[in-house]
């Protein structure tokens, strides 16, 4: 069985849950045939989305973590890529999502065949009519995590997921979301923030509400703020596999100075039709199941 425990954004990933193109896309007749009705912004190219996958593979492989892989299951779509979304994972086990993305809520039960196989514990599961996604969870520290409340979390599955944290943690903060461009499209709370280190997130304030801005850097907490010109290309989306040090999304030159200037190691990796066609940056193509000092 795997060490498992991910109370934590920021902490040292030690193992990581992926899926490859092959398992999730299959072929290029297949992303043909589903690409609009998952309301992705472009066709992606099944070649380049194989090729992009790789070298994000190749930048987890070479920061040391223990990497698995999600099977083929036929009853999902090529979004189940985003292996971050249909889990919460605690230091008890894992919570099974009920996906706000209709398409998306098989995956949850295609990963709970997973982890059973694993040996990984599942803590527990919400319930309809709640609604949880994964890109909704943010950890700010081991015992207090945000929710986002929008078009793919609800109130009731912010109400279960607290109740199945129990006394794994002190407060789980909800996040009112913005309409933005509609229920159609991804907005997540990690959307528009993404922790880099205990005491540093990557954020786009213009998407932020005022009372979590204002929580956040009361807690001491500050911002490297992505600018508009790179938000739609993810620079908003990055994977900390350890304190200062992060994974995004190729192009975004200044949210990578920004970065490197407050001390971050940064690794990059081109995602144009593996992430923006598809509307999930690094953080969604990765489920950290262990992080820091649980791990062994």
């Amino acid at each position: 069985m795997h060490a498992f425990g991910s109370q934590s954004m920021v902490d040292e990933l030690k193992y990581v849950i992926v899926k490859h193109p092959r398992q999730s896309h299959i072929d290029q007749a297949t992303v043909d045939a589903q690409w609009q009705a998952l309301f992705y912004t472009d066709r992606p190219d099944f070649g380049r989305v194989v090729a992009e996958y790789e070298q994000l593979v190749d930048l987890l492989v070479d920061c040391g973590m223990e990497i698995s892989s999600l099977p083929q299951h036929d009853g999902v779509s090529m979004d189940s890529i985003y292996t971050h979304d249909p889990l919460v994972v605690s230091e008890r086990g894992a919570i099974l999502c009920n996906m706000g993305k209709a398409a998306r809520r098989p995956e949850a039960d295609a990963f709970a065949d997973y982890l059973i196989a694993a040996g990984i514990p599942i803590l527990g599961r919400i319930e309809p009519p709640g609604m949880l996604e994964g890109g909704d969870v943010c950890w700010i520290d081991r015992r207090t995590v945000a929710v986002g409340e929008g078009y793919r979390t609800n109130a009731e599955g912010i109400r279960q997921l607290r109740a199945l944290l129990g006394d794994l943690v002190d407060e789980v903060i909800p996040v009112p979301l913005p309409h933005w461009n509609g229920p159609d499209e991804c907005l997540h709370l990690l959307s528009f923030i993404s922790p880099v280190d205990h005491d540093l997130a990557v954020v786009y304030s213009r998407l932020m509400p005022v009372p979590f801005r204002h929580w956040l850097l009361d807690r001491g907490i500050r911002f490297v703020e992505v600018p508009d010109a790179e938000y739609d290309s993810f620079a908003c989306n990055v994977l900390a596999v350890a304190p200062r040090k992060v994974i995004m999304l190729a192009g975004n030159s200044i949210t990578q100075r920004r970065l490197e200037s407050e001390g971050v190691k940064v690794h990059t990796f081109e995602g144009r039709d593996l992430c923006i066609k598809g509307g999930g940056g690094p953080t969604c193509l990765t489920r950290p199941m262990t992080r820091g000092s649980i791990y062994g």
